[in-house]
């Protein structure tokens, strides 16, 4: 599915979230433009995670306004599902399932064409050709971080929505993995990446966020980061 021309890759405004009696986000607002590669960084607790399941269309919010290519996640969130591809911190596979087996499944959910040839190319992308046939269980965290990138992409999404996806990744597979954010810079693509590591986020990024007290509490470009302003927004969300 394309995006709708002219309007940003994602559009979150107002959005709150709790679980329980817990608040989570408290009217926060977002707006990422094509080609760029947003990170955000955040406290244990802030609502990092929350927000990438909002923005994919895995919850729903309490209140506000999620829309992703110009499609209201409210009306449309499986249309929203398509364009995008998701890694988890915790990588999403089906354990007993080889490398090759796991992305083909993946690959008929979504209903894609020309499947072996994807899947293939998705093996190469990742640096798990030699491993194609090794059950998902057998592999490291850090090859299955690189099997869970390779099903994200399967599709070749407009949007990439990524949880500390550097973590267990040795540096073949960071430098492939920064190699998937090239095509941003085209304009083709968005990203939005939650991390803690504050030295690769700040590295990769086109711009910068800092979530704290469920708001967006800084928000810059990685070019023009006022460091006073990102400290003083990053050790609000620590207390």
């Amino acid at each position: 599915m394309s995006p709708a021309p002219g309007t940003p890759a994602i559009e979150a405004t107002g959005l709150h979230k709790s679980f329980g009696v817990a608040p989570v986000l408290r009217g926060l607002d977002l707006r990422v433009e094509w080609g760029r590669v947003l990170v955000v960084f955040g406290a244990n607790g802030s609502g990092k995670t929350t927000l990438l399941r909002l923005l994919a269309a895995q919850y729903r919010p309490d209140r506000g306004r999620v829309v992703v290519g110009g499609i209201d996640r409210s009306r449309d969130p499986s249309s929203i599902r398509r364009m995008i591809g998701v890694v988890a911190h915790q990588p999403m596979l089906y354990q007993d399932l080889t490398c090759r087996e796991n992305l083909t499944f993946f690959g008929r959910m979504r209903g894609l064409n020309d499947l072996p040839r994807r899947v293939d190319e998705a093996l190469r992308r990742v640096g798990l050709e030699a491993r194609r046939h090794r059950r998902a269980r057998a592999l490291s965290h850090g090859m299955q971080k690189r099997l869970a990138l390779g099903v994200a992409t399967l599709h070749d999404p407009p949007v990439l929505l990524l949880d500390e996806p550097a973590s267990g990744l040795d540096q073949e597979a960071l430098a492939g993995l920064r190699g998937m954010f090239s095509s941003a810079s085209g304009g083709r693509r968005a990203v939005v990446m939650v991390t803690h590591n504050l030295e690769r986020g700040l590295e990769w990024a086109d711009e910068v966020a800092v979530l704290s007290g469920g708001v967006i509490a800084y928000k810059a470009e990685r070019e023009g980061l006022d460091e006073g302003r990102f400290e003083e927004a990053y050790r609000g969300g620590l207390r």
